[in-house]
């Protein structure tokens, strides 16, 4: 295990009616104007956004409102809500929503104090040092982003998908009620499924060694996950079910299992990133099509690992660990698919000519991968891997 130092300064408020507590812990902040940003109006239908409002005037709480944003969040609605947060001199932002909105909340933060051009933050090393309080009522758990300090923000006019980091951009509280997602399309649950689980295993399958606590703790997160999922796609409204999974994909990427780690290899979410970057496809339909390929490219530089994921994960176990790896990486795939995913490239309407487009797009960083670096020909026979 490697050295290493732990800080999770969210504070998280889980359970059934926690909506309501939002304006007291804003109060608790001393915040006496927030800027509220959302999506496409699904709050406004499913009653969050009316507690929400009962509870900020209840305490006093001055808000405007930003809204419109879209999966894979965009840099011009970041900007809009800078300049907007500016213009009405808030102290703090409420996210309510799920990745996309709290990442857009989290540049929106950080921007607020912001003196070079935004996306520099994204694109070079002068990352966010100070950000406005940001506090968030999570709907759709995929990400994690609600308590650990990353963002992911889509440049639309350079068509680049970067991310940022730093403490400055963890929210200080986050309310998180499972029964908000009861109504969540299968989809939206299938996807964020399918993301948490590829945050677990980029920790898992990094090339760290020695690491007994991190694995387990993944193993159990991953079959948690596929666990519930499945209970969910036949009653959505199973609150157990989808308590477990909701906090599962917190704890996949709250900063836990990368202690002691390398810090996760993430070649399969920065070649993800160009796919939905360039193509606007899913991120949790992306990484059902990019990881398997990735980890059908990668098994042999740690034949051990990818063995012991078939048996902890599928139970697989034929005592050859190099059909055990393929059989467990085959077992996933065929999982996605059980839930509905695509797990081919052509399936989204991706072919052979749109390659270099895309290696092209995901080459821009220093490096990718930690279990392996990979080179120029690694990406692309990766994306081949996945047509």
């Amino acid at each position: 295990m490697n050295n290493f130092i732990f800080q999770n300064p969210t504070k998280i408020i889980f359970g059934k009616e926690t909506i309501e507590k939002i304006g007291d812990e804003l109060k608790k902040n001393n915040i006496k104007k927030v800027l509220i940003h959302y999506g496409g109006g699904s709050i406004k239908k499913n009653g969050v956004y009316d507690k929400v409002v009962i509870s900020l005037k209840e305490n006093n709480i001055e808000f405007i409102e930003v809204s419109g944003v879209k999966p894979n969040p965009r840099l011009s609605k970041v900007i809009e809500g800078i300049e907007f947060a500016k213009k009405n001199n808030v102290d703090g932002i409420l996210a309510i929503g799920g990745g996309s909105v709290i990442d857009s909340a989290k540049a929106i933060a950080g921007g607020f104090f912001y003196d070079d051009y935004i996306w520099n933050a994204f694109a070079t090393k002068n990352r966010f040092k100070k950000a406005l309080p940001l506090f968030v009522i999570l709907t759709l758990s995929a990400t994690g982003s609600e308590m650990n300090g990353n963002a992911v923000i889509t440049n639309e006019k350079t068509n680049q998908k970067w991310t940022t980091s730093g403490l400055a951009l963890y929210p200080k509280v986050s309310i998180i009620d499972p029964t908000v997602q009861f109504s969540l399309p299968k989809k939206q649950t299938i996807n964020g499924a399918v993301d948490a689980i590829s945050h677990a295993m980029e920790f898992y399958f990094d090339g760290t060694k020695n690491n007994e606590i991190q694995l387990q703790l993944a193993e159990s997160i991953i079959r948690t996950i596929i666990t519930t999922t499945e209970i969910l796609l036949g009653n959505p409204e199973d609150y157990d079910a989808r308590a477990n999974l909701v906090w599962s994909a917190t704890l996949a990427l709250n900063g836990l299992l990368s202690t002691g780690t390398k810090g996760g290899d993430w070649s399969s979410h920065e070649l993800e990133h160009s796919l939905s970057a360039l193509f606007d496809v899913s991120h949790g339909e992306g990484l059902a099509i990019i990881f398997p390929a990735w980890l059908k490219y990668n098994y042999n530089e740690h034949i051990e690992r990818f063995d012991r994921f078939a048996l902890k994960i599928f139970n697989i176990d034929t005592g050859n660990p190099s059909i055990d790896a393929k059989l467990g990486i085959e077992t996933l795939i065929e999982w996605y698919k059980k839930i509905g995913q695509p797990t081919t490239l052509k399936e989204i309407g991706i072919t052979e000519n749109n390659i270099d487009k895309l290696v092209e797009n995901a080459t821009q960083k220093e490096y990718i991968g930690r279990l392996k670096r990979l080179s120029k020909e690694d990406i692309i026979n990766i994306y081949k891997l996945a047509l």
